[in-house]
C-alpha cells in the first residue's frame, strides 16, 4: 500500500506530457516582410514589399490550433522606386492617408504535424475585409542562438483581386491578380 501511495504521489507531481499550452511568437520586424507581384502590361513584374509593423502568432501544434495577427503601414510601400511608392499611396490605390494600416488576422490553421502548412484569416485593406489562405511554402523552428530562444519562420504564399478592395486603378493593363508573399520569423515570447 505504501508503494501504491508513492506511485501516485509521483504521478500528480510530473507535469502531463499531453497537455500542451500555446506558444506566442513576436515577429521580428527584421526578419519579416510582405512581400507583393502584380503582372505590368502583360510584360513584366511589378515587385516591391512592406515591412511588418506590428505580428504576433500564438501556435498550439499540439492541439492544431494557431492564432496571427500581421499589422503593416501602408504609406511604408517600398518597390525601389520613390516616384512609384508615391502613386501607390493615392487615394486610388493604397489610400495610405485615409487607410494607413493593413491586416491580416487569422484563426485557421492546417498542420502536417507540428509543422504549419496553411493560414487562412481575414485580409483587410482600405477599409475591405476578404478572406485569403496563405501557403506554407516552407516552416520550422529552432533555438537561436544568440537570443536563448525559440524562433519560428517560414515563407507563406497566397493571392488576392485589388479590385475586391477598390483598388482598380490601372486596370486592365496591370492585373487584378496580386500575389502575396509573406517571410516571417517569430521570436517564442
Amino acid at each position: 500500500m505504501k508503494r501504491l501511495g508513492a506511485w501516485a504521489a509521483l504521478a500528480f507531481a510530473l507535469p502531463c506530457g499531453a497537455v500542451a499550452e500555446p506558444v506566442v511568437y513576436r515577429l521580428d520586424p527584421e526578419h519579416s516582410f510582405v512581400h507583393f507581384e502584380v503582372l505590368h502590361f502583360g510584360t513584366s513584374t511589378l515587385r516591391g514589399r512592406f515591412g511588418v509593423q506590428e505580428g504576433l502568432v500564438e501556435l498550439d501544434r499540439a492541439a492544431g490550433r494557431g492564432y496571427a495577427l500581421v499589422r503593416i503601414d501602408t504609406a511604408r510601400v517600398d518597390t525601389g522606386l520613390p516616384a512609384f511608392d508615391a502613386r501607390l499611396r493615392q487615394p486610388d490605390l493604397l489610400a495610405s492617408d485615409t487607410h494607413p494600416q493593413a491586416t491580416f488576422v487569422a484563426s485557421s490553421f492546417s498542420f502536417d504535424g507540428d509543422k504549419v502548412r496553411a493560414v487562412r484569416g481575414e485580409f483587410t485593406l482600405r477599409g475591405v475585409s476578404q478572406g485569403v489562405e496563405l501557403r506554407a511554402l516552407r516552416f520550422g523552428c529552432h533555438p537561436h542562438p544568440q537570443l536563448q530562444r525559440e524562433v519560428c519562420g517560414g515563407d507563406f504564399e497566397g493571392e488576392l483581386r485589388r479590385a475586391d478592395f477598390g483598388a482598380s486603378f490601372g486596370m486592365p493593363f496591370v492585373a487584378n491578380r496580386v500575389r502575396l508573399v509573406l517571410q516571417v520569423e517569430g521570436i517564442r515570447q
